[in-house]
């Protein structure tokens, strides 16, 4: 099945997707949109474009496993993605992606201006990674 996963952020939206196999993912592009509508917009145009069978937004908890503000954006998103493109689309636990997306670029020492531009992709291209393996091991959802 063909998954797009999205970090949605209030200026830079980083986008991934798997190949058919679910065995890759990688990041694609990072959508520049600062109206949250639009961007909504954009991430269902380009998942129809991409032929996603399968959206899935980051949904990003606090650490305490409760839900803020940030995640019921995020909520809101998902549910204006669906609307907009009539593709499934599914919330994933992103606790920790942007640090780990972060981490990646220091050892591959990507910086300045280039690390603001892939950043949020890195994020997208962590979440698919964990959710493909979720679906891969059958596990129970975190």
């Amino acid at each position: 099945m063909r998954i797009m996963a999205v970090d949605y952020g209030d200026s830079r939206t980083g986008i991934a997707v798997c190949d058919k196999s679910e065995m890759l993912a990688s990041p694609l592009t990072v959508i520049t949109e600062y109206n949250f509508e639009r961007c909504a917009e954009k991430v269902a145009e380009l998942a129809q474009k991409e032929k996603a069978e399968l959206i899935v937004v980051g949904y990003p908890k606090n650490m305490n496993n409760t839900i803020g503000e940030r995640a019921e954006k995020c909520e809101e998103f998902a549910r204006l993605v669906n609307e907009r493109s009539g593709i499934s689309t599914e919330l994933w636990d992103e606790r920790s992606t942007t640090v780990t997306a972060h981490n990646y670029l220091n050892e591959t020492n990507v910086r300045g201006k280039k690390r603001k531009a892939v950043v949020d992709a890195v994020a997208a291209t962590i979440i698919l990674e964990t959710y493909l393996a979720f679906r891969k091991n059958g596990q129970q959802r975190p």
